[in-house]
């Protein structure tokens, strides 16, 4: 039997214990999305849970209660959306591949003519021998997009238990959760420290910072395109949402081809509003909110690096990079701040003990 120095105890012990920490780590990697966006819901909506609690007298009650209210606000508006905009989209993009040129896209963009698509795909669900046409032909494709379909509703189904359920939970025992990391983390308690606060502040800098604005920038303009009569205006309204992340121009992206298809559709006045909504009241929102809503949470990253770990995140990470490629971005911006200061630290420190070895021999 081979005995081990303790030495050799000791490094075959953190071995095991860092395979059985990235083994858990992996069992929680494919629900890291919901997993991290509900820490942040938790964290931003801790200060609200704690007034509610008061007054009802008990955080679980407070919790369920902010659940239940985030499901009402977010997810049955979107759960009820969801048709209008798949609808929209394919409305939208089939319009656009049958255009011949630029001009005859910019006009389909605000042209509501999409018969064709929709009569024929209102006579198949209309004709239940077209039906089964259909599935004797396709069969074998149509049974590979419903297997698709079905896997991918399941999969949100399950991280939107994972989210809800995470958002309870995080709210209740958040800060002792966060307790333990700190006395178990195998790094100093300061660098803990700033790394959380990190990733609670790129939370709060992609939600408020970024989030609020965009948000408000495409409610905007998805009021602005319905009160003009241009059709898709709620998958419109969210390209304009999207397109704020860049800064200035980003919304003008979707906006100035709708003015310009209007006026080039004979809508002269309807062409005219819409620039000038663009001009002085989504470019104001932008201009005005961003600055207002960054004092309440800071990514400290710059446009470029932003939008590059964004397109980078999207690459790499697929539909949730957009949060994993600025988060990774943050935290390595901090890192790297903690590791000059460390650098620094040490150089002085070796500064000051070179000053305490030479001080004895100078006195002799």
């Amino acid at each position: 039997m081979t005995i081990l120095s303790p030495r050799q105890q000791t490094v075959a012990f953190r071995g095991v214990v860092f395979v059985l920490v990235a083994a858990a780590a992996l069992t929680f990697l494919p629900l890291w999305a919901p997993l991290v966006l509900a820490c942040w819901v938790a964290v931003m909506a801790r200060p609200l849970m704690l007034r509610i609690s008061n007054a009802t007298g008990g955080r679980h009650r407070a919790a369920g209660a902010l659940v239940v209210l985030l499901v009402m606000i977010i997810f049955v508006p979107l759960a009820g959306s969801a048709v209008s905009l798949a609808r929209g989209a394919i409305d939208l993009g089939h319009s656009l591949l049958q255009s011949h040129g630029a001009k005859s896209a910019l006009v389909a963009i605000v042209s509501g003519d999409s018969s064709e698509s929709g009569g024929d795909a209102g006579g198949v669900l209309q004709s239940p021998e077209k039906i089964v046409s259909l599935l004797r032909e396709h069969g074998a494709q149509a049974m590979q997009i419903v297997s698709g379909v079905a896997g991918a509703a399941t999969e949100a189904l399950v991280g939107l238990f994972v989210f809800l359920y995470a958002v309870y939970v995080f709210l209740v025992d958040g800060p002792g959760m966060y307790e333990w990391i700190e006395k178990h983390a195998p790094l100093e308690l300061e660098h803990t420290r700033r790394l959380a606060a990190t990733f609670v502040e790129t939370g709060r800098g992609l939600f408020v910072g970024v989030g609020l604005t965009g948000l408000t920038q495409g409610i905007v303009a998805t009021i602005t395109y319905v009160a003009l009569g241009v059709p898709r205006a709620l998958v419109l309204g969210l390209l304009t949402c999207v397109a704020s992340l860049i800064p200035s121009i980003g919304t003008a992206l979707v906006w100035v081809p709708i003015a310009i298809g209007l006026a080039l559709a004979g809508k002269t006045v309807a062409a005219i509003v819409m620039a000038g909504v663009g001009v002085l009241v989504i470019g104001t929102v932008d201009n005005v909110l961003r600055p207002m809503f960054a004092r309440f949470g800071q990514l400290e990253l710059s446009t470029f690096v932003l939008l590059t770990s964004i397109f980078g995140g999207l690459a790499i990470f697929g539909g949730w990079g957009f949060i994993l490629g600025p988060l990774f971005a943050r935290l390595a911006k901090e890192a790297l701040e903690m590791a000059r200061i460390d650098r620094l630290h040490d150089k002085r420190d070796e500064i000051n003990a070179a000053r305490a070895d030479a001080a004895p021999a100078s006195e002799t």
